[in-house]
């Protein structure tokens, strides 16, 4: 097998139950089993879908700033709560729990990557405050 590089900004990978890795054109899956990881080259709050929410119910999402400045909302969990905000600075990761509704806003253009199992993952329209 002849080892070639990867261009995360084009390519999704994903890491199977098998331990195999296939890389493939990047866009989420939503009916393949596995982790997945993408990269993701961001300008602005439409290349992060930020009037939306997501939410992968399969397993924990780690979001990644890789440069840049990203915020991380977390839906509330009741009604009545705020929003949670987690600031995301170069070089720093959270992990947004399975089943929890969460979006992104841009601090700065950069760079971000996230690693999930997307089967089952849903976008719903944000409501505006």
């Amino acid at each position: 097998m002849t080892v070639t590089p990867i261009d995360l900004f084009a390519s999704s990978v994903h890491l199977h139950q098998s331990g195999q890795v296939h890389t493939g054109q990047q866009m989420m899956d939503l009916e393949r089993d596995g982790w997945q990881l993408m990269a993701f080259h961001v300008e602005t709050d439409a290349d992060v879908h930020a009037d939306h929410w997501e939410v992968h119910p399969a397993a924990d999402e780690v979001v990644s700033c890789l440069t840049g400045g990203i915020r991380l909302y977390l839906r509330p969990e009741q009604p009545g709560e705020e929003e949670q905000e987690i600031k995301l600075t170069a070089g720093t990761a959270a992990v947004v729990p399975r089943g929890r509704w969460h979006r992104i806003e841009l601090d700065a253009p950069g760079n971000i990557m996230a690693v999930t199992w997307p089967r089952g993952s849903r976008l719903e329209k944000r409501a505006e405050a």
